[in-house]
């Protein structure tokens, strides 16, 4: 039997495209190399497809410090931008409202 390996991984993917997996996943692509398949881009989406692209426009805007020192912390744990972890946010209350006004 094999000894499973010991990995700490923070991220699958960030901007710079894709990093250690999991050891759940690792495991399991092992798996899937070890009965022979060599190729598995067939089974997985290119990293741009997995990345939202909606049109982005700059703008100059304040926000409460804490706010921001917030953010740049989650985005640092994470591996991400903190400006996309605020667009995040932000999309998800236009969506929520957006979704409340139409029921």
């Amino acid at each position: 039997m094999k000894k499973e390996k010991e990995i700490e991984c923070r991220a699958v993917f960030d901007e710079d495209g894709y990093t250690d997996a999991p050891p759940e996943i690792e495991a399991a692509l092992d798996h899937i190399l070890e009965r022979g398949v060599n190729n598995l881009s067939h089974l997985f989406p290119p990293p741009e497809m997995l990345v939202r692209k909606e049109e982005k426009r700059k703008i100059t805007i304040m926000i409460d410090q804490d706010i921001i020192a917030f953010f740049k912390q989650a985005a640092k744990e994470n591996g991400v931008k903190y400006q996309t972890m605020i667009n995040s946010q932000l999309r998800n209350y236009m969506e929520a409202v957006s979704n409340s006004k139409r029921h």
